[in-house]
């Protein structure tokens, strides 16, 4: 079982895919329905039920960083845990176990179903129509006619992660190609165009995971007060970027022990922005040091600060082929002959050819504006008290997080 397959050997393409424009600019101010002008917003709690381990997240970003280093980093951990999710329902010993495990689930009885569960709860959560906020997760295969599905698998797919199928001839790799691409770029609002390459004829199902976020920030920044200023990308390299600066009241957290400030920026409808800026030359400290215990201290300890807080102006995207990076999580089997994947297909002879995640953020000062500036007034009864200065003008982190789900979005901004 141990030799390759060769010519033999039939091949899935995991796809994954998301686009995040966020258009930065946010305070605690900010428009609110008249029952939220009885309360200040709180800071999100992140689910102890979540889809999977969010340790899985940051060992994720590790290995991503560790395979670029000083590169830009944006990447979905709950895009690319939905599709493992969904290709374990496929996976057969090892496999399954070796999947399961790298999601940082344990082999306790019913935690499988409770995993499958809570994505379908999710799904269902995103599908829903929201006022504020654009945020929608979806999946879908694109089988190969010839290609026999075994009925429990599609069904589950179709059941537990509402996914779309959809036959595709890929003896026209060209056409295969340009039938999945088209389908990306219209539930990424046309924000992923590429995210099928390289397709040939031996394929026999890609299966694709999308994640759309769009939102604004409770209150804008001013486009007038935007400034080119230097941004250290190391020690020796400074680029002038532009500059955005608001004074505001914002979630903030001072980690003595990571050595890093933690600013939290909330969205209109339920979601929040971290930027997490680490003393200068503790970034490998701050990486090393992030998991769901740190994220907990953080939104268990956060006050509400005057800030003047300079954010830059930036738009990053993220490829990563994570068949070279799975296996450091332990995530191996999946991608060699020793795939077992029989729940998919009764042919013994399948494995994943690959697994492509593409993302791509926006930043920027739009929001709203108006009335937003001034119902604060009435938020914060408290002493003035002067303005600490946070500038965002060195690497540092971020993460988006909606509230009670999982994190939606990390990444790390070497270069803006």
């Amino acid at each position: 079982m141990g030799q390759r397959r060769g010519a033999a050997t039939m091949q899935v393409c995991l796809l994954l895919c998301l686009t995040l424009l966020s258009p930065l600019g946010a305070s605690l101010r900010g428009h609110r329905s008249r029952e939220a002008k009885k309360r200040v917003k709180e800071p999100p709690v992140l689910s102890t039920r979540a889809p999977a381990s969010r340790d899985f997240a940051f060992d994720l970003y590790r290995a991503l960083a560790t395979a670029a280093p000083d590169q830009n980093i944006f990447f979905s951990p709950l895009s690319i845990s939905t599709t493992l999710a969904m290709l374990s329902l496929g996976a057969r010993s090892h496999t399954k176990v070796q999947i399961l495990e790298g999601l940082g689930l344990g082999p306790q009885e019913g935690s499988e179903e409770e995993l499958h569960h809570t994505f379908h709860q999710l799904l269902r959560e995103f599908a829903q129509p929201r006022k504020d906020i654009q945020l929608s997760l979806g999946n879908a295969l694109f089988v190969s006619p010839t290609f026999h599905l075994q009925d429990t698998f599609l069904n589950a797919v179709k059941t537990l992660y509402l996914a779309d199928a959809f036959p595709t001839n890929f003896m026209d790799p060209v056409g295969a190609q340009k039938q999945i691409n088209d389908y990306v770029a219209k539930q990424t609002e046309g924000k992923i165009v590429d995210l099928a390459e390289d397709l040939d004829s031996t394929e026999v199902m890609v299966m694709v995971n999308y994640i759309f976020f769009k939102a604004k920030w409770e209150t804008s920044f001013d486009h007038k007060s935007t400034r080119k200023q230097d941004f250290h990308v190391t020690s020796e390299t400074v680029v002038r970027v532009p500059m955005m600066k608001r004074e505001d009241h914002y979630y903030y957290f001072l980690d003595r022990n990571l050595s890093c400030k933690v600013v939290g920026v909330p969205y209109q409808g339920n979601a929040t922005a971290f930027f997490i800026l680490p003393s200068e030359g503790r970034m490998g400290r701050l990486e090393n040091g992030l998991n769901e215990e740190t994220m907990r201290k953080w939104l268990k300890m956060f006050t509400k600060r005057q800030l003047e807080l300079y954010l830059p102006k930036f738009s990053i995207e993220g490829s990563y082929r994570l068949k070279e990076v799975l296996p450091t999580l332990g995530i191996n089997d999946v991608f060699t002959s020793h795939a077992d994947l029989t729940g998919i297909t009764n042919h013994s002879s399948i494995q994943v050819s690959e697994m492509v995640h593409k993302a791509v953020v926006e930043v920027d000062e739009s929001g709203t504006k108006a009335a937003a500036a001034t119902e604060a007034i009435f938020m914060f009864k408290s002493a003035p008290m002067s303005s600490q200065r946070v500038m965002f003008n060195r690497p540092f982190m971020m993460l988006i997080v909606e509230n009670s789900t999982n994190i939606l979005f990390l990444g790390k901004v070497t270069h803006p």
